[in-house]
């Protein structure tokens, strides 16, 4: 009965995202607006001169848009009076580089008015934010639309980093997303910074028996405890993802086998034979891992939603 029933809210989901007939094309703009790659693309390029965290930021934030209401770019709407909105929900307060996704759209706008939509600008970004790190490229799908609700509430949906393997299976599961786009997926992390918040779970009172994470490495746990102490005041406090941050690689699996890995969910994935199987292989060969992380984020980018081509990205029309 229980499995029914989630197969039953896992149908009414997806669903809710994929709209009949809305389907995604490689050439959708080639008419009204042949040059948005290459517009996108500069105002990435732009960006990351003036801020190198940007890459990382883009990257999250198109994963963050896409798992709630599916790739709609609600998570750029701007909260109204009482009415928070996404980028205002506690998991994505630390989002930023929205600046890139406006710049980008002003652009585009002055090359093909009302004919671009802001989540297709996101998609475009995400995949530059990877390819511009050193990552590989792709061909984006495009033809998404943006969505007009955007609510704060809405983003305890988003998989936490104290997850553990099978709440990760089940967050992935409902938005169509296998355990192989899990561990490929989770390779973003080879990116960027997390606050002392993320990983604290780990580093202090883990539980009962152990004050730290036994699975963690202990200098690497020592290492992190020096910069977030218990009762962390910085609010800046924190870490990077993995020494190689700004650059797109498979550094991030190797560290998950070192016991090096930030987060619970990063660590999970050695839970599971199957999913450590996979962590194991991105480790070994950076081609399999690049080749993989390209196939998952195409099916994610995928996931669609939303009735409009904002004129705005932060505002409905």
């Amino acid at each position: 009965m229980a499995s029914t029933l989630a197969l039953l809210l896992c149908s009414i989901l997806m669903a809710s995202v994929l709209p009949l007939g809305y389907t995604l094309s490689l050439n959708y703009y080639e008419k009204t607006c042949p040059n948005v790659d290459t517009i996108v693309t500069n105002a990435v390029k732009n960006a990351m001169m003036r801020d190198k965290t940007v890459p990382a930021a883009l990257l999250r934030m198109h994963f963050h848009d896409c798992f709630i209401r599916g790739c709609d770019a609600s998570v750029l709407l701007d909260s109204k009076g009482s009415s928070k909105a996404e980028k205002d929900g506690p998991p994505n307060v630390s989002l930023h580089a929205f600046f890139v996704i406006d710049n980008a759209k002003k652009d585009v706008e002055a090359s093909c008015p009302g004919a671009v939509s802001c989540a297709d600008i996101l998609a475009l970004a995400a995949r530059d934010a990877v390819a511009l790190s050193g990552g590989p490229t792709w061909d984006v799908p495009k033809g998404r639309k943006d969505g007009r609700t955007s609510l704060a509430s809405e983003t305890r949906q988003l998989p936490a980093p104290t997850f553990n393997i099978s709440q990760l299976q089940q967050s992935f599961s409902q938005r169509g997303l296998s355990m192989s786009d899990l561990v490929a997926l989770s390779g973003g992390h080879t990116l960027g910074f997390s606050h002392c918040s993320s990983f604290q779970n780990r580093i202090h009172n883990f539980n009962a028996t152990h004050d730290i994470d036994p699975t963690m490495h202990p200098s690497f746990a020592a290492s992190l405890r020096s910069v977030c102490p218990k009762q962390n005041k910085a609010k800046n406090a924190g870490a990077t993802m993995d020494p190689s941050s700004t650059t797109f690689d498979n550094t991030y699996y190797k560290l998950i086998l070192q016991g090096r890995s930030l987060f619970s969910s990063d660590q999970a994935l050695l839970t599971s034979t199957g999913t450590k199987n996979l962590v194991s292989k991105f480790a070994t060969s950076k081609d399999d891992f690049l080749k993989e992380f390209v196939k998952s984020m195409i099916k994610m980018s995928s996931i669609t939603g939303g009735q409009e081509i904002r004129k705005n990205c932060r505002l409905v029309n």
